[in-house]
């Protein structure tokens, strides 16, 4: 079935060409905003193109438009409107979703995407001014970019503090963007290069606590006096972390910084609210995962047209499960370049490493994240190493790793991880 849709047509003291493109459509259904993605080419009068991969065809007179389109049901959906040169506007002419044999009209709005600039990838540096507290699909893009682009950019921790130690945001994990991927839509799947992380300040926060997962009941009444802040020192130079004015066991305890993104996501499908910077979902969300770190990819499934990704909640380095329910929470330079994979879409977010495959299932519980991740793994082996199900159960017998990147929020994770060394090679290779 289908969701949105719109048309365009140009006045007629503009070219064709310039009617020509691609477009995110806005439909208001009944107070919900449904977006969608129309591809128009305009020759004189005569509009052809696709809406979220259906074809329509349609007329138009100056600055008026028509046009229809029929999904794969056989199902018909008209539109109609009024067209400037970046935007378009109208009624859409739906079946009603519970009884097919009547009609409902929408109002739908609609921008056009900026072509794309000439020449080969760009390089895009940008600096926000402000940031998300959801994995909005409502929150207007912050910058167009296309795959093979480079973006450089910065974050804030997960109070919201700057690197100069100034409050910017609202505490919660605020993330940077979103960022627009040109030509990504729904069933698609994004990767992101995640090329440089560098920490920009010297100093992170952290608790002393042990969150409940981990806690067994033997220490609760001795844990009653955690909770504490801690602050860390950042030896950026020499690479390691220490807990600020440690005595005792701890007056010579340091770790290796090891910079990852706790907070990566593309924004949430229709019919669900958006998600929480606190929360995880099929495309992201605060996974708290340590192995999003430079010189790994991210895989996320598209959801919305554009992808729309976010990122944020830097860390200076994170124990698997995040148990002091803050990392070494810091602010941080990212720099990141994505690609773009057509019609292949994923159940749940993957990672690769020059050396391994991961899988992070997240759910309610430890049991289901920990299926789930087993299931995106197996999954990933038969569809790029064509195994069977027999054959990838002796892989995942013999092979597989299990790791828990994440206790701290209202829902865990578990990555189910391959060494790629011992798979087959892949079919084609």
């Amino acid at each position: 079935m289908i969701r949105l849709v719109i048309l365009l047509l140009l006045a007629a003291p503009v070219a064709a060409h310039a009617q020509t493109g691609q477009w995110v459509v806005a439909t208001d259904r009944w107070g919900n905003t449904e977006y969608s993605t129309l591809d128009l080419v305009a020759a004189g009068k005569a509009l052809t193109g696709n809406w979220d991969g259906d074809s329509l065809i349609g007329t138009r007179r100056g600055t008026h438009f028509q046009f229809t389109v029929k999904d794969g049901r056989g199902a018909t959906y008209g539109f109609e409107g009024e067209i400037g040169r970046d935007s378009l506007s109208g009624t859409a002419d739906f079946p009603d979703s519970n009884k097919p044999s009547a009609r409902v009209r929408h109002r739908f709005v609609a921008r056009r995407v900026p072509d794309r600039p000439p020449g080969g990838p760009r390089v895009h540096d940008f600096r926000p001014t402000d940031y998300a507290n959801s994995f909005s699909p409502d929150r207007p893009p912050v910058l167009t970019i296309w795959p093979g682009d480079t973006v450089r950019t910065t974050t804030i921790d997960s109070g919201g503090i700057d690197a100069q130690g100034v409050t910017r945001a609202l505490f919660g994990n605020p993330q940077t963007g979103p960022f627009y991927i040109a030509g990504a839509r729904q069933g698609d799947t994004v990767i992101v290069h995640i090329k440089r992380l560098r920490l920009d300040r010297d100093w992170a926060d952290s608790l002393d606590t042990i969150v409940g997962r981990a806690l067994g009941a033997s220490l609760v009444p001795d844990a009653k006096g955690l909770g504490k802040p801690v602050r860390w020192r950042l030896d950026r130079a020499a690479g390691f972390a220490t807990p600020e004015s440690a005595s005792g066991a701890l007056k010579d305890f340091r770790v290796p910084l090891r910079p990852m993104l706790g907070g990566l996501a593309l924004a949430s499908g229709f019919g669900a609210p958006p998600l929480s910077t606190g929360d995880t979902g099929r495309a992201g969300g605060n996974m708290d995962f340590p192995e999003v770190i430079e010189g790994n990819k991210v895989y996320l499934p598209v959801l919305q047209p554009g992808g729309l990704l976010y990122l944020g909640d830097a860390h200076a380095r994170q124990g698997d499960g995040e148990t002091s329910q803050y990392a070494l929470e810091a602010s941080m330079q990212v720099e990141f370049s994505v690609e773009l994979v057509k019609r292949k879409s994923l159940a749940m977010p993957r990672v690769e490493s020059p050396t391994e495959l991961m899988v992070l299932g997240q759910a309610g519980s430890l049991d289901e994240a920990l299926k789930q991740a087993s299931t995106g793994l197996i999954q990933w082996l038969r569809q790029d190493y064509g195994l069977t199900l027999s054959e990838a159960a002796q892989v995942i017998g013999s092979a597989v790793r299990f790791t828990v990147p994440n206790l701290a929020g209202r829902s865990v994770g578990v990555a189910a991880r391959i060494d790629k060394a011992l798979l087959p090679a892949r079919p084609g290779a």
